[in-house]
């Protein structure tokens, strides 16, 4: 179809993010569902499909973990689909509830994201050591801390910036955590607590990491006609983009994310913002590690190349700030199970464009953007919602 509609938002509801909880994915699918559908006054019987957002198989140790998920979302006998791009996961779950709605086939979708990392044995490390190319990757035996090692210290040397500006954004969304009710990793440190502590690959210490998570996060999405029958209040998904690089990090200069300028762009001219830095109040970017929140900040073109550090440095970032960055808490305060944790972001745009985030609202905030990154630092997915 040709057909393109407006597309709401009129319900949220997440779980908390812990490390080791004793719910099943299929229990914290429906947790996160009913909250969502509790938020927005809607039953089951309301909705017309449900697309489910959930990364590596191994994380939950099912194979095709999605058709065991499909009871907890309540998809039982309908439309169903799994949309999978590794961490960019979160936020392209609801660009495919939004295509459903835009393009006239659906009017409601319950969007849901699910995370159990727990099952991972040792480590969710080990879910990711097969992902490499086998013949010119995999032999130097990676993993993805010394990966995203080098794309930090490329970053860090390409714009000279100092690390202490980087710790800053662990104390930043730690500490914005602390308001936040399932946050997992709320916590008031310091830029010396960050640099003190132990360094897994240089430059990547361990406060600069996210931790491992279980959890889950749903959005009720609606066509423009039915939100006004449940909502005088719709969140509107004005803009989607999604893009992705090649998977060969070699090939690419690791200080810019153009994946995600490209993502960006693509959601950008959707939902006519030219001037992004002056038109978004506030943004979530993905931020599983200190420096991506920056990188991922340049890339949604909210700042020069180079220039997040200085802009967090000087309090630009903070909640109180002129352009907010993770008031949520993000990835390292709030917690990571993948694909929830993008999803969580959404929710955080829905609860902040309508003045119901509590101690963590930005005050005036009408247009915000959600992004989320993944798989071989390759994924750029963004949504921009508006009140």
């Amino acid at each position: 179809m040709n057909v393109k509609r407006r597309v709401a938002v009129v319900g949220a509801g997440i779980t908390l993010f812990r490390r080791r909880l004793k719910e099943t994915g299929k229990e914290l699918s429906y947790l996160a569902a009913n909250a969502a559908l509790e938020s927005a006054g809607m039953t089951m019987d309301d909705i017309d499909c449900v697309v489910m957002g959930t990364a590596p198989d191994a994380f939950d140790g099912i194979h095709m973990k999605a058709d065991n998920l499909l009871d907890g979302a309540g998809a039982t006998r309908k439309p169903y689909s799994r949309v999978y791009v590794g961490g960019g996961t979160g936020v392209f779950s609801p660009i495919g509830g939004w295509w459903h709605i835009a393009s006239g086939l659906f009017d409601t979708c319950l969007v849901v994201a699910e995370e159990k990392m727990s099952p991972c044995i040792p480590h969710p490390q080990t879910a990711f050591r097969t992902i490499w190319d086998p013949i010119i990757t995999r032999p130097l035996n990676p993993n993805l801390v010394w990966i995203f090692a080098l794309e930090m210290n490329r970053y860090m040397k390409t714009y000279n910036i100092p690390k202490e500006h980087i710790a800053m954004v662990a104390v930043k969304n730690k500490g914005n955590a602390l308001d936040h009710p399932s946050a997992q990793l709320a916590a008031k440190i310091t830029v010396e607590d960050v640099l003190n502590s132990e360094t897994m690959v240089w430059p990547v210490q361990r406060l600069d990491i996210s931790p491992p998570s279980d959890g889950a996060a749903a959005l009720v999405l609606t066509s423009e006609d039915v939100a006004r029958k449940f909502t005088d209040a719709p969140v509107w998904i004005d803009g989607v983009g999604w893009s992705l690089d090649s998977a060969y990090w070699t090939n690419r200069d690791l200080c810019f994310p153009q994946y995600v300028a490209e993502a960006a762009k693509m959601a950008y001219k959707m939902a006519k913002i030219t001037d992004p830095p002056k038109e978004v109040d506030f943004a979530e970017p993905y931020d599983p590690f200190t420096y991506k929140e920056l990188h991922h900040m340049e890339g949604l073109l909210l700042a020069k190349k180079g220039e997040a550090p200085k802009l967090t440095a000087e309090g630009v970032t903070q909640r109180d700030g002129d352009l907010p960055m993770c008031p949520s808490g993000g990835l390292l305060g709030v917690g990571n199970p993948i694909a929830a944790a993008g999803l969580m972001k959404c929710c955080e745009m829905f609860w902040q464009l309508r003045n119901e985030a509590g101690k963590r609202q930005v005050s005036g905030a009408e247009t915000g953007v959600a992004q989320a990154w993944g798989d071989l630092m390759q994924v750029g997915t963004v949504t921009v919602f508006r009140r």
